[in-house]
């Protein structure tokens, strides 16, 4: 049931409250208590799987009445493989090594000082997102992992699913006797929340919104807290004429239509003008085949003819904009002025095109031959990610429990005084 406290600014107040209070116990928490605590989340998430989807029908019963789109509704919805999928998330960032009290660096002065560079938690970690509900868990355990608390402010949307999936990862925490004010789920929809987290610098030391466009947005301008985050996913792929053309015609099918609904999906298809009327065009048919709508600039034959409008848009559907460059310069300078510096990529046998692609380019991913729905932190290893950062402070890419640390200096001496 929903919090009937109108009252969102002491609400809000008091959870960032248990929250910094929690990160006293977390902080000094064994690695292996944290893992048990994720271990014990993943075992009552499976064991209340029933609960979550129907949790979860209730949710997708608000989005059709509120005529979510398709790609917003597929990231809504659970089953029980999803459910199962977010379980093998809890367990793979549980065998993680700790990245709490990594040394990072060392070394000895002349003035006898032994000095240490140490990982350290954040803090408190706030979490504003909309139609995932699987960030609840995501975020928490990542969070949890890296000896953080959290504070979880989902969509309206997820509303239902975030409480059930929660409850599991409080759960966890009791069963590993941890403070459960260490995972906290926001109990209102109320948004009136998400501007209260952007002014609680006593209490929030990150916010990372996840989500679309109209949140990052607001976050971005609003907060007064630092904030990691991505505004756009707008990932463009360029085929050069050194491509293998099977490897490039997989990839590109797999990149735009596997999940539209990800900031992973390709948005727009770049095409060496020496290939534009052979692989370029199969590449093209075989998108419109699989039931893509090509937006095709001149020199290409698509669904309909491109616009100005359509260089720089994540479509998040089963769209595509295209467009003939010349060579890698030509992408290079089109990525440029349109991409969102999350995610590109070359296609390429051609070294030094990749390595002009690489050099010459600065998102926060930058892929060579393979599909960009690779973009995720679960498929770089870390288990699952909190979100996508593209700044270049602190946290940039997919950011994971290891991205979720701070750092601070531990200096020895032996009776080491200053001139």
């Amino acid at each position: 049931m929903q919090d009937p406290s109108p009252d969102i600014p002491g609400l809000m107040r008091d959870i960032g409250r248990a929250a910094r209070a929690a990160t006293v116990p977390l902080a000094a928490a064994t690695a292996e208590v944290k893992n048990a605590a994720l271990i014990g989340a993943a075992d009552a998430l499976w064991a209340a799987r029933t609960d979550v989807l129907a949790a979860n029908e209730r949710d997708l019963a608000y989005g059709r009445e509120k005529g979510l789109t398709d790609a917003m509704m597929d990231r809504l919805r659970l089953d029980e493989e999803r459910i199962r999928a977010i379980e093998g998330s809890l367990r793979a960032i549980a065998a993680q090594p700790d990245p709490v009290g990594r040394v990072l660096a060392e070394w000895d002065r002349p003035n006898g000082l032994h000095i240490r560079r140490v990982a350290t938690p954040l803090g408190v970690i706030g979490v504003i997102y909309e139609s995932r509900p699987n960030v609840t868990a995501d975020a928490g355990a990542l969070c949890l992992k890296a000896g953080n608390a959290v504070i979880l402010r989902g969509g309206s949307e997820s509303f239902h699913s975030s409480r059930a999936i929660h409850a599991a990862m409080v759960a966890g925490l009791k069963s590993a006797g941890l403070p459960d004010t260490a995972i906290q789920l926001v109990p209102t929809r109320d948004r009136a929340a998400v501007s209260e987290m952007l002014a609680a610098t006593d209490h929030i030391d990150v916010i990372v919104p996840r989500g679309g466009k109209g949140l990052v947005g607001l976050v971005q301008r609003e907060a007064r807290v630092p904030v990691f985050a991505h505004l756009e996913g707008i990932v463009h792929i360029y085929v050069d004429a050194s491509a293998n053309a099977d490897m490039a015609r997989a990839i590109i099918l797999n990149a735009k239509t596997r999940r539209t609904g990800i900031c992973g999906a390709a948005e727009c298809l770049l095409i060496d003008r020496d290939i534009a009327k052979t692989l370029g065009a199969e590449i093209i048919a075989d998108l419109m085949r699989e039931g893509v709508e090509v937006h095709a600039g001149e020199g290409l034959i698509g669904t309909i003819p491109a616009t100005d409008d359509d260089w720089g848009t994540e479509f998040l559907d089963m769209t595509i904009a295209a467009k003939v460059v010349d060579g890698i310069d030509g992408a290079i300078d089109h990525i440029r002025r349109h991409s969102s510096n999350h995610t590109d990529c070359v296609i390429a046998e051609d070294g030094a095109v990749v390595a002009r692609f690489f050099a010459g380019l600065d998102s926060a991913i930058l892929m060579h031959n393979a599909s960009t729905q690779f973009a995720d932190g679960a498929e770089f290893g870390m288990g699952a990610e909190i979100g996508i950062a593209t700044g270049k402070m602190h946290a940039r890419g997919p950011v994971g429990a290891e991205q979720l640390t701070s750092f601070k200096y531990l200096v020895t001496g032996n009776g080491a005084i200053r001139s």
